[in-house]
């Protein structure tokens, strides 16, 4: 009989304990997109089949999980966080609804499906991304929460997917996209810190806003978030050099294709799966002052680390 304190044994339930709250928290998260596609869109119309699909297909929904693993970690009651979970996560869709058109990446499979513009048309896709961004501010607007929560949250998300955030990061790439190692590794990082990174911090920020974190908790989750960001790119980036389009559920190798600035690229393989190392150390130091009410947050950072799509 194997020993229960053993440390095989405590991984494994530490893992099942994990799996067990990520489980539950996509069913809320899924359960809260599917009200607010069919409160908030004409029944049965096009432009709400395309915000379905864009939406409701999958995905790893890494952005909704932050928020109510930072509110769990803050004693926040899990029903005050469905709203700023599904918010982020709509504003996620949009982004790739909008990325993936042919006036940016062209790209025609994501999370295993046909693009939007693919299986609609590109008129429909521009709508279906403007539309989801609307909905996720009505998220937060219509949110059972204060008045002054609503504010920071609208306030948060705004700046973390506009000019100065995800949209900003998004520009800066299709600047660099075909000048390769024209662009320094410094550059690279901003670029990420925007564009993956920002959205990222803005659901840590969320979970924080709504557990009432005091201001040493948010600069702690602050570092962590930022680890984070920069992590899931890199990764990310390997995964397009070592990965196939049916396991990524994307078009894989796109990025050598079109000549992009990637970390693999300028810091070599080797190197990008040290700095990973070195994130993950960073993300796990964060959470120490946290204890074990952090367990879930490592959870997410690990596998961030290890994802394989």
């Amino acid at each position: 009989m194997s020993d229960p304190l053993s440390a095989d044994s405590i991984t494994t339930r530490a893992s099942t304990f994990a799996n067990t709250a990520f489980a539950s928290w996509r069913q809320r998260v899924d359960a809260a997109l599917q009200r607010a596609l069919l409160d908030h869109t004409l029944p049965d119309s096009r432009l709400q089949a395309a915000m379905r699909h864009a939406t409701l297909l999958g995905g790893k929904r890494m952005r909704p999980m932050l928020v109510y693993a930072v509110g769990d970690l803050l004693g926040a009651d899990v029903a005050a966080l469905d709203a700023p979970a599904s918010a982020v996560e709509l504003i996620h869709a949009y982004s790739l609804v909008h990325d993936d058109l042919p006036a940016m990446d062209d790209d025609a499979l994501r999370r295993g499906q046909p693009t939007v513009h693919v299986a609609f048309d590109e008129a429909t896709a521009v709508l279906a991304g403007d539309a989801l961004q609307s909905l996720a501010f009505r998220q937060l607007a219509d949110a059972t929460l204060p008045a002054d929560a609503r504010i920071a949250m609208v306030r948060e998300l705004a700046t973390a997917s506009g000019a100065v955030g995800m949209c900003g990061g998004q520009a800066f790439d299709i600047d660099a996209t075909g000048r390769g190692g024209d662009i320094s590794l410094d550059e690279l990082q901003r670029l990420h810190a925007l564009k993956t990174g920002a959205l990222l911090r803005c659901a840590v920020r969320l979970g924080a806003i709504t557990g009432h974190a005091d201001n040493t908790a948010s600069a702690a989750l602050d570092r962590y978030a930022e680890a984070l960001g920069l992590a899931f790119q890199i990764r990310d980036d390997l995964l397009d050099i070592e990965s196939d389009s049916a396991t990524l559920g994307k078009t894989a190798g796109k990025d050598l294709v079109q000549n992009k600035a990637t970390f693999p690229a300028l810091m070599g393989i080797d190197a990008s799966r040290m700095k990973l190392a070195e994130l993950a150390d960073v993300m796990h130091t964060a959470l120490t002052p946290f204890g074990d009410k952090a367990a879930l947050l490592a959870a997410l950072a690990d596998q961030v680390i290890a994802r394989q799509h």
